[in-house]
């Protein structure tokens, strides 16, 4: 069997494996825990006693995370004259209709999100193959 590392070993000592800890405890528990050299990330499991079977007991639900998700979006706005104008100062890497479409087209991607006005509808319809 592999040797642990000396950091596993102290998290060990720190952590009992039988016991259920709060949330509160948990959290308090990892910020005692030794810093690895890594993107460390967290895995919670709560036990709710829901049926999801029931419609009155589906849970659905949202969160806003406080410093976002890391990573800064790039977004595409298909739209002319004023909305483009608008767009481009809230900060849409890229606006317009034609030229947009023929560059998407031609296979560029760089951008996450693409948002459209209701009249740029038929100019990206034919985007829904790329």
């Amino acid at each position: 069997m592999a040797k642990k590392s000396k950091g596993y070993e102290q998290c060990k000592k720190l952590y009992d494996g039988e016991k259920s800890y709060s949330l509160r405890e948990g959290v308090e528990l990892l910020k005692n825990f030794p810093k690895a050299k890594f993107n460390e990330s967290v895995e919670v499991v709560m036990k709710l006693s829901i049926d999801p079977k029931r419609s009155d007991q589906m849970l659905r639900g949202s969160i806003s995370l406080p410093k976002g998700i890391g990573k800064e979006l790039r977004v595409v706005v298909f739209a002319k004259g004023e909305k483009a104008e608008e767009a481009r100062k809230a900060g849409a890497v890229e606006t317009g209709v034609e030229e947009l479409v023929k560059k998407v087209e031609a296979g560029w991607m760089d951008f996450d999100v693409a948002i459209a006005t209701p009249d740029m509808m038929r100019q990206i319809g034919k985007l829904g193959r790329v």
